[in-house]
């Protein structure tokens, strides 16, 4: 199915513009919906190469691929023994950091894309959080960065894959992205950089619509929008949860 998909995306090419090299590029799904028995998913990434002149000999193409989740502030804290208890000492308010962010390669990171590219691009994980300032009494406010980092990476969903794009005759690639469970709704922004002596060549982007749906999407939005009536309803809940409860109970011991 795979080498199918990728077929039609190279019988494509002809179609398009000229250009010295320029990505084609297509996602196994572009909408995820989160319902209450939601597990994860799988995202499949497929793409071609467009040439309007033959590629340079002895310089290689290289791929970058890098799914991004939505951004929101994150509060790091630093825990420090105080008299024998653990307590929080230090935070830094991280402005934007991705609830998820994996980064799939063709080889290792620093050989297929320079730091100047990187920080145009913000392509490593490092560089897709923005941390403007901390506290004056934070003396080492990127050890907090780092931390978060680390914090994440520990529950998958900050990744650095490398060498997981596959490559066929420096024309056809692809690569799959594995999603937690626990996936932040909103939009979800891939993107395919082609690189060459670690230059990006070229850049294409496209989005993955993540949502809840069914009851997850009518708890969130009331607990969003009516967050009385949802405080009520979930006292109702557990009111006849534990009336049920006690009368089963009473009923076995009869």
């Amino acid at each position: 199915m795979i080498r199918l998909i990728l077929l039609s995306l190279s019988l494509l090419l002809s179609a398009l513009p000229a250009r010295a090299e320029r990505v084609v590029a297509s996602l196994s799904q572009d909408t995820i919906a989160i319902t209450a028995s939601f597990d994860g998913s799988e995202v499949f990434v497929f793409g071609a190469v467009k040439r309007e002149a033959p590629m340079p000999e002895g310089k290689p193409l290289d791929v970058v691929i890098t799914l991004q989740g939505p951004s929101a502030p994150a509060t790091v804290r630093r825990k420090e023994r105080v008299a024998g208890i653990w307590v929080n000492t230090q935070a830094v308010e991280v402005d934007l950091a991705p609830a998820f962010y994996a980064v799939a390669t063709t080889g290792p990171f620093e050989q297929v894309i320079s730091q100047t590219e990187d920080l145009r691009h913000a392509v490593s994980i490092p560089r897709a959080i923005r941390s403007v300032g901390a506290p004056p009494d934070v003396q080492d406010a990127q050890a907090f960065t780092e931390a978060l980092i680390r914090l994440r990476a520990r529950s998958g969903a900050y990744r650095l894959e490398e060498g997981d794009v596959g490559i066929e005759e420096q024309t056809l690639f692809s690569t799959r992205f594995v999603l937690p469970a626990n996936l932040v709704e909103g939009p979800y922004r891939a993107r395919i950089f082609l690189t060459r002596d670690r230059d990006v060549v070229d850049l294409y982007e496209t989005e993955i619509d993540v949502r809840k749906v069914g009851l997850e999407r009518m708890l969130y939005t009331l607990a969003h929008e009516r967050p009385l009536a949802y405080g009520l309803l979930a006292l109702l809940l557990a009111v006849v949860a534990g009336w049920t409860a006690s009368t089963v109970f009473r009923l076995l011991r009869t």
